[in-house]
Parts: structure tokens; sequence; C-alpha cells
């Protein structure tokens, strides 16, 4: 196994690992909330995440939203080191080189993105929990 592999394989397995824990939208402390009360404020969250599912609204699989990235990153990479590879004589070389770096690149952005809720789902909850009375500031 060379390298490249083996980064996209460790690469995977901690975007595996950080799909487990995706964010949740914040809360403002408005009335509403401080009249519920957190626990029922979490108990309303899980409800419009579940009800943003139930209508098809969901992030696709953290290794899905990994692999995507992994390969346009490897297009990207292959079409560059293609390009600096046949300036400098070797283009084959070059666009490999590239694609194994966009790969890793893109495999690298992909977990850092992989908790990050789609946007029509978060703005799906969002718009739930506005109908609860609830405001949002943000995800975390």
């Amino acid at each position: 196994m060379t390298v490249a592999p083996r980064v996209l394989a460790a690469v995977l397995i901690v975007a595996f690992a950080a799909g487990c824990a995706s964010k949740r939208p914040v809360l403002y402390p408005n009335p509403h909330y401080l009249e519920v009360g957190e626990l029922a404020a979490d108990s309303d969250v899980d409800d419009c995440v579940e009800l943003a599912h139930s209508y098809g609204h969901e992030a696709p699989d953290p290794e899905k939203r990994v692999a995507g990235e992994a390969v346009k990153g490897s297009v990207a990479g292959a079409i560059v080191g293609g390009a600096v590879g046949w300036v400098l004589g070797n283009p084959g070389r070059g666009a490999g080189a590239g694609a194994a770096g966009g790969g890793a690149g893109g495999s690298l952005r992909g977990v850092s993105r992989v908790r990050d809720p789609d946007p029509i789902e978060a703005r799906f909850v969002e718009v739930c929990l506005q109908d609860r009375g609830f405001q949002t500031v943000g995800w975390k």
C-alpha cells in the first residue's frame, strides 16, 4: 500500500468517527426558551431534526461526503499536476502526484465539513424551531 491510500484510509476512519457527532442549532435565550427550559428546548430540537429527516432533508452519509470531496480534489490535482508536469517534461508523473495530493487535500476538507448539516436540513430545522417559538443563532 502506498502512502496516499494509507492517508485516505486514515482520513475516512476519522470522518466516520466524526460523523457520529453532528452539529446542533444554538438557541437564543429568548422569553420562550427561558419559559420552557433547556430540556424542553433540546427535545424540540430533536423533534425538528427528526421532522427534517422524515421529509428527506438529511445530509448524506459522512463517508460519501468525504469521498466526494476526495474525488473533486483528485480531479483538480490531476489537472494542475498534469499541466505542471507538461511544463517540466513529465505530464503523467505530474498528474499522478497532483491527483494524490488533491485527493488527500479533498479528504481533509471533507473531514473538516463532515459534521456540518446540509444547508437545506439546517434551514428546515431553523424554520421548525421558529414555528415553536425559538430563535436560532447558529450551529455548533
